[in-house]
């Protein structure tokens, strides 16, 4: 009886330190995993939520994110306005909640970068705002988008660009773009 007793003891405590390195192993891997997730897939969990998005030289911008793809974020605003917002730019986020996206990879996602969705606003001839990570702002219509630089054609947001409208074209450098902002015209 006492030998029983003694290795049903034994056979506790060896379970029971198995169970803790089970707990200790199952925190570090999830520490690892954790690890692994870049804010792009964090943020990807939080699709369809109203999110303040600080950014550097803006200040806050809040609104339903709508898409995230590889260095950008698509955030519309109250009334409808949608504002590409570079990754890079981002500060801080509030409104989230504990969901992550599932990790996006692969060779297609990764061209569909910034460049990518500034050359879909190129083609959309929609009048924008740039605002840049300094503060500054410059609006008008991106005429193309190079590898490291936009090309600006600046004339007023309320008009459509037009040869005659256009005041002067500007480059502007991706590092510094923080957000573009769509402009409708006549309603800015």
């Amino acid at each position: 009886m006492r030998w029983q007793r003694l290795f049903a003891d034994l056979q506790a405590e060896w379970e029971a330190e198995e169970v803790a390195a089970e707990r200790a192993e199952d925190a570090s891997r999830t520490r690892l995993e954790i690890g692994a997730i870049h804010l792009a897939d964090r943020l990807g969990g939080a699709v369809g939520r109203e999110l303040t998005v600080r950014c550097r030289g803006l200040g806050d911008l809040r609104g339903l994110l709508t898409e995230v793809g590889a260095g950008w974020l698509l955030v519309t605003e109250a009334g409808g306005r949608e504002v590409l917002v570079a990754l890079a730019a981002v500060r801080s986020v509030t409104g989230l909640d504990r969901g992550t996206a599932a990790p996006t990879g692969g060779e297609v996602v990764a061209r569909l970068d910034l460049r990518w969705a500034l050359r879909g606003l190129a083609r959309d001839r929609s009048p924008v705002q740039v605002l840049l990570d300094d503060g500054g702002t410059s609006t008008g219509t991106v005429d193309r988008v190079g590898a490291d630089f936009l090309e600006l054609a600046e004339h007023a947001g309320d008009e459509p660009r037009r040869t005659a409208a256009v005041h002067g074209v500007r480059a502007i450098a991706l590092d510094a773009v923080a957000a573009v902002r769509r402009l409708a015209p006549g309603l800015d």
